[in-house]
């Protein structure tokens, strides 16, 4: 017998930013506590992909929901990075 597994799909946004130290941070506005960190931005998403993943089966595991926001809809929030000039960057 074959078992019906249903699936929902969320978008989670995550935050990364460049570390004092080096590397790069990351962490998830809708996921209290959810942060990773990496040596290059490429890692760092690895990992904050890795680490909402992980969050989010351990919610529902407990039985908690997954914030509303998840919710996949029609829009998508993208991460852009770009290098402006010194003199252009705001304090």
């Amino acid at each position: 017998m074959r078992k019906i597994v249903k699936t929902r799909d969320y978008k989670f946004m995550a935050v990364i930013k460049p570390a004092e130290e080096g590397g790069f941070y990351a962490y998830c506005p809708l996921l209290p506590g959810c942060v990773t960190q990496g040596e290059t931005y490429a890692e760092t998403v690895a990992n904050i992909e890795e680490a909402i993943q992980a969050y989010v089966e351990v919610m529902l595991e407990i039985g908690e929901t997954v914030p509303q926001d998840a919710i996949v809809d029609e829009s998508y929030v993208l991460d852009i990075p770009i290098n402006l000039p010194v003199e252009l960057r705001l304090a």
